[in-house]
């Protein structure tokens, strides 16, 4: 029998059964028996047709059901032998069924059906839902997982599709491993290094130079060319690049063994062009980094990342820079913005101190001076010098000192705003008053952080400085004043006490300079006896000061002391307890950790051994090499204790697992 019925041969029929009914019924006006005949006969072949009809159709249901149980059955095989795992998963996260490539690839050697799906596939069923689509890393294989949703008998699966895209992943690492990098290398302060040794021992530096750069390139397929007796341009790969990053730069380790002139240690300064598209983007990055490793004092590799920068070394101090040339270049371009301004306002650092405040009160009286409109702007509720604050007001003009609302409402277009003993745009006395210059001048010594103003007109930045006020002095004997008129005394009491303050009586960070500043500061008529008394304190403060010092324990030739009681000028207090604890035998660095406010601050200080500004950044903070100070959030005392420990040590890695956990990060 055939499987289906003809429908040409159904039609053809349907035909002569209407014909021979039209007939019959023709013939039936003529003649009724003949008629009658006719209609009979073809009614009953119309019976015939649909019975036969039937049966085929029968068999037709039949046989499409029998196909139909194939095809799926054939389906069934098809995904079962896919080369692709596939798994159909309950909503729930249950497997309740795989091909046999999910068994091979995905969970070989074990009893699959009922599983969780995460424990197998180490995806939540739940991310992949949500997402189109999820990539995960599955026994040294990179998958692409996709899904899709059906429901039967009121019941949600997941049918998902296990996409291998190993290949294109090892191709994507390949692609980004041999991603050329620029890396740019300065030896700094070459010049006034070199500039008193003999020819022969130039040579010498110099080729001890450049096998040190060539030993930084071994091992690398890159290249590296000398475009000046000092600067090294770098390409290699960034595969190579991580070796350098892992190995902490030990170029800079290896180059403080090489002497110049038989006494000089070599110092290097390196930018990194890290995660660049282009490799003109990446020399951009790479001197932008450099400048960064020159703005905290050298001797320091620096590498921007997504979330700011990384920085390695930075152990050595800044070498002093002899020539005066910058200073005097720098100083005549001020005074031309000077004489062009309106109004010019003076701003330190919250809780300004004798540097912050000493060196803007120099400025202000060298802009009074120059006839200028100068005010200092000033939180006398958060200052730390309100000693010199009522000194300089009791000899100097009044409206010297205003507040930083009062500033906010004088400010106009053409006014000037000169920021001093700092270059972060979050810790100026005020950021909203910084907000509504349009031009801004920045004097400071502090080694460079990641958020420094980057809109300055003039970036005046000396980390080899003791002090603003050192920079200050020194640009003071530059500025052209009219006649034979010279500084106040009392300004130059200010300055000296800023100088006075960060070299702790000229014993830290002091160099020739220091003292020169301090000698054509005297010569004005400053009062060293005067600038003592800005440093007394009262009975109270000095029992408190003593009670810090005798709370402190040693770890790690670090002095570490907790002031957990109620002092009254805990901010002025800390700083000092940190300084007496260096003149403890054995002690290189020294923190006081101390509660102000809503959080837990840290004062450190060294006396050079330590770099005590990397310590305090690890933990948010920044400051000089030995002058630093952080603030804690969310944290107790105690805590802050083990964090600086781990700081103190170096650890990283679990420093980072502390902080997440006492931050909730």
């Amino acid at each position: 029998m055939k499987k289906k019925f003809p429908g040409a041969a159904l039609l053809l029929m349907l035909t002569v059964i209407a014909s021979q009914l039209f007939v019959s019924i023709t013939l039936f006006g003529y003649n009724k028996l003949y008629g009658t005949v006719g209609i009979v006969s073809a009614l009953l072949l119309a019976l015939v047709i649909i019975i036969i009809y039937a049966v085929f159709s029968k068999n037709s249901l039949r046989y499409l059901t029998k196909m139909n149980n194939h095809l799926e059955s054939s389906a069934a095989e098809y995904i079962n032998s896919l080369p692709a795992p596939v798994a159909v998963v309950e909503k729930s996260g249950r497997i309740v069924w795989y091909n046999r490539a999910f068994a091979d690839h995905i969970c070989p050697h074990m009893n699959i059906y009922g599983m969780d799906f995460k424990d197998c596939a180490q995806v939540d069923i739940k991310d992949i839902i949500n997402e189109k689509s999820v990539v995960c890393r599955i026994n040294n294989s990179v998958y692409k997982i996709l899904h899709e949703e059906f429901t039967k008998d009121d019941v949600t699966f997941v049918l998902t599709c296990f996409d291998n895209e190993t290949r294109y992943y090892q191709l994507k690492k390949e692609c980004e491993d041999s991603h050329p990098d620029v890396v740019v290398m300065t030896i700094d302060t070459y010049d006034e290094i070199i500039q008193n040794a003999k020819e022969s021992e130039k040579a010498v530096a110099a080729v001890e130079i450049e096998q040190l750069i060539e030993k930084f390139m071994d091992n690398t397929n890159g290249f590296v060319k000398k475009i000046s007796p000092n600067t090294f341009y770098a390409v290699m790969e960034h595969r190579h690049l991580e070796d350098k990053i892992r190995e902490k730069f030990k170029i800079l380790d290896m180059a403080r063994e090489i002497k110049i002139a038989g006494k000089y240690s070599l110092t290097l300064s390196i930018g990194v062009g890290d995660n660049a598209k282009t490799l003109a983007e990446s020399e951009n990055i790479a001197r932008q980094c450099l400048e960064m490793a020159l703005g905290r004092g050298g001797d320091q590799a620096v590498l921007k990342t997504e979330n700011g920068y990384r920085f390695f070394g930075g152990v050595s101090k800044g070498v002093e820079k002899m020539s005066k040339a910058k200073t005097r270049i720098i100083a005549n371009a001020m005074q031309d913005i000077f004489l062009s301004s309106e109004k010019i306002f003076i701003m330190g650092h919250r809780f300004g101190d004798l540097d912050s405040i000493g060196s803007a009160c120099g400025l202000a009286g060298a802009l009074q001076l120059m006839g200028k409109e100068a005010h200092i702007v000033v939180d006398r509720t958060k200052n730390l010098a309100v000693n010199l604050i009522d000194s300089i007001e009791a000899q100097a003009e009044q409206g010297l000192f205003i507040t930083p609302a009062a500033a906010m409402q004088n400010v106009s277009e053409n006014d000037l705003l000169i920021i001093v003993d700092i270059h972060s745009k979050n810790i100026v006395e005020s950021p909203q008053l910084y907000e509504l210059f349009r031009q801004v001048i920045i004097i400071d010594h502090h080694r460079k952080t990641a958020d420094f103003i980057d809109n300055a007109v003039i970036f005046y930045h000396e980390p080899h400085a003791s002090s603003a006020s050192e920079m200050v002095t020194e640009l003071i004997q530059y500025f052209r004043f009219s006649g034979d008129e010279k500084l106040p005394s009392y300004y130059a009491e200010a300055l000296l006490s800023g100088i006075m303050l960060d070299t702790k009586n000229f014993v830290m960070r002091t160099g020739s300079r220091t003292f020169e500043a301090a000698a054509f500061l005297r010569k004005l008529g400053a009062d060293t006896v005067a600038v003592k008394m800005l440093f007394s304190s009262s009975f109270e403060s000095y029992k408190e000061k003593s009670e810090i010092v005798a709370s402190a324990s040693i770890y790690n030739k670090c002095a570490i002391a907790v002031a957990d009681g109620d002092y009254v000028n805990i901010r002025i207090t800390a700083p000092q307890a940190a300084d007496e604890l260096l003149n403890i035998t054995d002690v290189d660095a020294s923190f006081v950790v101390y509660t102000s406010g809503n959080g837990i601050n840290i004062s450190a200080r060294s006396l050079g051994a330590v770099n005590v500004q990397i310590i305090m950044e690890k933990l948010g903070g920044g400051g000089h090499q030995s002058m630093a100070a952080t603030q804690l959030s969310n944290v107790t005392a105690s805590e802050a204790v083990k964090l600086l420990k781990l700081a103190i040590d170096g650890d990283d890695e679990e420093l980072s697992t502390l902080k997440n956990r006492f931050f909730n990060i």
